[in-house]
């Protein structure tokens, strides 16, 4: 019976984190209630608060999911590493598999906009931002490439790697062209780290 319920209560968890998602993208985080996201997934208000103490908390584990994700899909195209460190071939692969998903930066944007209104909210989100920093930053000391000097060490690096996403995330919002951006993500960063 307890198996059941924990079930149960992981698929409406799942549900409402789907069903946030879809009406953050569409709405925009700011414009969307409790009431939006209960009734898109299909629930009451008392299902979202046995989940979720609020909008804020629904979010950081969309935030959560799509940055392990990321943090996976990074990690796997970084351990597929031959002999030698090869930046430019890592830069290579992690570009081709890093999320650019339209709809999940909408919702990134909107929320990284409400964070900066909200010390507590924005404490958050960087907490989360510094752990894929410091994957990065990982992997870029392990690699023992020399990097540029402008960069400082691996940190500094790292965190213009994070950098450059963010900005090549904002022209795909704007100019709706994937493929594009991912190329100009591939170029930005190789120039950034081995030049």
């Amino acid at each position: 019976m307890a198996e059941r319920v924990t079930r149960r209560r992981a698929r409406t968890r799942a549900d409402l984190l789907e069903a946030a998602f879809a009406v953050f993208a569409a709405k925009g985080f700011g414009h969307v209630s409790i009431e939006e996201v209960s009734a898109a997934a299909g629930y009451s208000r008392g299902a979202f608060y046995s989940n979720f103490a609020g909008l804020d908390e629904l979010f950081f584990a969309l935030y959560r999911e799509r940055a392990e994700l990321i943090a996976e899909q990074v990690a796997g195209a970084l351990a597929q590493d031959g002999p030698g460190p090869d930046l430019a071939a890592a830069v290579d692969r992690v570009t081709e598999v890093l999320l650019l998903d339209r709809d999940w930066l909408l919702v990134k944007t909107d929320f990284l906009t409400h964070a900066a209104r909200d010390p507590a909210v924005a404490r958050t989100l960087l907490a989360h931002r510094a752990r894929l920093r410091r994957a990065i930053a990982g992997r870029l000391a392990r690699a023992g490439t020399a990097l540029p000097a402008v960069l400082g060490d691996a940190d500094g690096a790292a965190g213009a790697v994070v950098a450059a996403y963010d900005g090549v995330t904002t022209q795909v919002l704007l100019d709706r062209d994937e493929e594009r951006a991912r190329a100009w993500l591939g170029r930005l960063l190789t120039a950034l780290l081995t030049t």
